[in-house]
Order: C-alpha cells, then structure tokens, then sequence
C-alpha cells in the first residue's frame, strides 16, 4: 500500500458477534484504520477470546490493509487514582488490556491518564507514570511504524495517552500535562492521541482559524507535533471551554465544518490518522460520519465491493 499525501480515516467499530467481525464493518464503511474496545468498556471483566479468534481477525485485518489498528481501553480504568483499591485493579486491568493487544496485534493502546480525586494534579501524574510502569513491566512493547505503507506488519504496541475534556478532577486536559507525564516515562514507548472534542472543551479554540494557529503553538511547546500518532475526531455537543465531554456528529457541534476543513488540510495534522468516536441516532450512523469527514477533507470516497 503506498503512502500518499491523504488522511487516512477511520472510526470506532464495534466487536459485536466476534472480533473479526469489526474488521468486516470497517470494510464496509470504506476505513482506512480503525479502533475498537477489546472488551466490555463499562465493566471489570472479559471475556477470554480464543487462539482461533485472534488468528481469524488478524489474518483478516490483514487482508484488509487496515492501518493502524488502535484499542481504547475500558472507562472504568483510573490510572491515578487515590483510592488504593481502585487503583490496583485498575493497573491489573490496564495489564490485562496491553496483554491483549498484544495478542490481537494493535498498534496503539489510547487510555485516559485518569482522575486524581483528592489529590493534587502533581500526585496524580507521579500515580498515572507509576501505573503504567507497573502495568508495562516485562512485555515486550515498541513503536508503531508510523508509515501507512507497511499495513499490518508492524515492530510494536504504542501506549497513548489521550488528553482529557478537564471534567471533575481528571488531569491531561492540559498539554503541559501531557507533556510532563511523556518526558518522565521516556524510556517506554508512550505518545499522544489527540482529542478534537476534549482539545476545544478544555480551552483550545480549534473552531476559529486564529485558535488553531494557537493551539498548533502550543503543541510544539509542549509535547510536540512527533508525539501525536492518532487524532480522534469528533464535535461537541458542548461550548468552548466547558470542560464536558459530549461528542456530536462532525460539523454540527460547536467545533463545526470549517474547522474540521482546517483541520484535515493542515499538513501538522494530516499525516496523523483520524480516528471518529461520534454518535448514532436515527438521523445519522457511523456512514454519515466517515463520508462527512471525508468530504470536508478533499479525500475521495473508497469504492467497497
């Protein structure tokens, strides 16, 4: 598969009735990439999945050149938090969830730095670093090829910690947050997913032209454009600034269609793959999503047999 100068665009599957089954539907919806919960997001335990399982959907996705494969890790997760029970299951969880992606051969792990209660934000990121330190320790992880021309064969599994909307007491709604956590676990293969919605709720104004130009700023002072290796796209059902986390359909939230025409025409941005975590309703489906996005990007459609 050659590399081109074009996004490459894909969005959230579900793994209902198997895990190969999620590559077919990102067939079908024309993805370039695609992300997927491993597991039940909304609860501690998994299912086991089977060797045979895990041979049919990488062999599949495989042959569907998908590139990157990422997992977002389940909600329940909170990786700093204060409450010692919690936070030990939430690293033997976060374990499980390496572990697995492993297995299925994933490019990137995304999880939520996690939410310091009580405690101060500097607490909070010393708790997030040692987690995943604990959690990483003795698995055999490494940076994903960043070239979409080697679909499928990669050298390694990314963790990536995604930036925060900043709502109740959860840290990374700040890049300097994000940075602080990268540069002390720069030993381990630790990057940045990049979230639209959380970026403009916690006080980045990408909708406008002068606020991306700004937020373009504070990247390269803080963590940098090099450390963003995936881009979830998605509107906000929520004003600037609110520090809510609520996703809309692109271009009809508070971020809008221009920005999201900005967006994906910058060329910082457009070499990153853009993943939608964006809403189903009667109106509009995960089909409305990618070919909006497309649109507004200039890519054209994917022809799907």
């Amino acid at each position: 598969m050659p590399r081109t100068n074009e996004p490459r665009i894909g969005i959230h599957i579900s793994i209902a009735g198997g895990l190969p089954n999620a590559i077919k539907r990102a067939e079908v919806l024309g993805c370039d990439c695609l992300q997927i919960f491993a597991r039940n997001p909304r609860g501690w335990a998994a299912r086991d999945i089977t060797q045979v399982e895990i041979r049919e959907f990488r062999d599949a996705r495989e042959r569907a050149g998908l590139w990157p494969l990422v997992i977002h890790s389940l909600y329940l997760i909170n990786l700093a938090a204060c409450d010692p029970l919690l936070l030990a299951r939430s690293r033997a969880v976060f374990r499980e969830e390496l572990e697995r992606a492993l297995d299925l051969g994933a490019d990137y792990l995304v999880v939520h730095p996690g939410n310091c209660g009580v405690t101060s934000v500097n607490v909070g990121i010393a708790t997030t670093v040692e987690s995943i330190r604990i959690a990483a320790r003795g698995l055999k992880l490494g940076g994903a090829s960043s070239d979409a021309g080697s679909a499928g064969r990669k050298n390694g599994l990314t963790i990536l910690i995604e930036n925060t909307a900043g709502q109740g007491t959860s840290i990374g709604c700040r890049f300097e947050q994000i940075a602080e956590i990268l540069a002390v676990l720069d030993d381990l293969p630790v990057d940045v997913c990049l979230d639209t919605a959380h970026t403009f709720t916690s006080g980045y104004d990408i909708s406008t032209e002068a606020g991306l130009r700004s937020t373009i700023r504070a990247i390269d002072r803080t963590f940098g454009f090099d450390r963003i290796k995936v881009l979830h796209c998605n509107d906000s059902k929520v004003p600037f600034g609110s520090r809510v986390d609520r996703h809309q359909h692109i271009g009809l939230g508070h971020i809008g269609e221009e920005a999201f025409s900005r967006l994906t025409h910058n060329l910082k941005f457009r070499r990153v793959p853009f993943i939608l975590e964006t809403p189903v309703d009667k109106e509009r489906d995960e089909s409305w999503n990618v070919n909006k996005l497309r649109e507004l990007s200039g890519k054209p459609g994917k022809s799907v047999d």
